[in-house]
């Protein structure tokens, strides 16, 4: 798995406040039962293990991902408030170390979309969820980005990251597939519910916290590539990024939408 936005010291901080603007939205209702195993499927620098430690303090986390530097990081912030129901562990997806049927449920956060194969990967993770267990999967769609005001210059910034997602592998706008990937893994009852993040002048927090370090950051972490590799002009990418940055101004607007599907073995 290769992660299109790097793993700067920036892109971390870019993370965190993700995980904050996002909490109440994305994971407001995630909780689990005392005495439950969860696994976290590539829980990365635990930006959105804090918020399901704090959730479900009685449950116990198993916390993996392929970057030891990333473990290293979560687990640091863990300690650091405090939880004792988080342990963490170097692993591939692909190639789980843990019996079949050893997880309650299992937790999968903005990592599909790296995926050349999800489908592939939510099958080999039920294999260890238990009977009766849950899935939890959640997934932007960068498609599903709307503005005001209107700009082509901003669009084709965007397009450059999802152009440079998908030359790895990966899918940008996985969250519109959430529910037919599910079904054809196996899972039943698969219901998937969309949330939208509105920002305007009249919320700051989202306008700061995901308009410009979330979302426009986030489309910034790949100029190099997208210049390198000719997807767009130098002058069109900085008209692009400057409107996007416009849309956080007094009169600016962003929509985007998230996708959060649950399943059952």
């Amino acid at each position: 798995m290769k992660y299109v936005h790097g793993y700067s010291g920036r892109e971390t901080d870019r993370l965190s406040d993700q995980a904050n603007t996002l909490a109440s939205l994305l994971h407001h209702d995630t909780q689990y039962d005392p005495g439950s195993n969860v696994l976290e499927v590539g829980c990365g620098v635990g930006s959105q293990t804090i918020f399901l430690a704090a959730n479900s303090p009685e449950a116990n986390f198993t916390s993996i991902d392929m970057s030891e530097v990333s473990l290293a990081e979560a687990q640091s912030k863990i300690l650091e408030r405090g939880f004792r129901n988080v342990s963490f562990q170097q692993a591939n997806l692909f190639d789980l170390p843990f019996a079949e049927e050893s997880f309650d449920h299992i937790f999968v956060c903005f990592v599909l979309e790296h995926l050349p194969d999800p489908q592939r990967a939510l099958a080999v993770l039920k294999n260890v969820l238990k009977e009766q267990g849950t899935i939890t999967v959640i997934e932007g769609d960068h498609g599903s980005a709307y503005f005001h005001p209107d700009s082509l210059y901003a669009k084709k910034a965007i397009q450059c990251l999802v152009d440079a997602q998908s030359a790895l592998g990966g899918n940008s706008l996985i969250g519109r597939q959430l529910y037919p990937l599910l079904t054809a893994a196996g899972y039943k009852n698969v219901s998937v519910d969309p949330r939208m993040v509105y920002a305007d002048s009249s919320k700051p927090e989202l306008v700061d916290g995901f308009t410009r370090k979330t979302f426009t950051a986030m489309v910034e972490g790949v100029e190099a590539t997208a210049l390198e590799r000719k997807l767009i002009s130098k002058a069109e990418w900085d008209k692009g990024i400057a409107d996007l940055y416009a849309t956080a101004e007094q009169n600016g607007v962003f929509c985007y939408t998230f996708f959060k599907a649950t399943g059952w073995k």
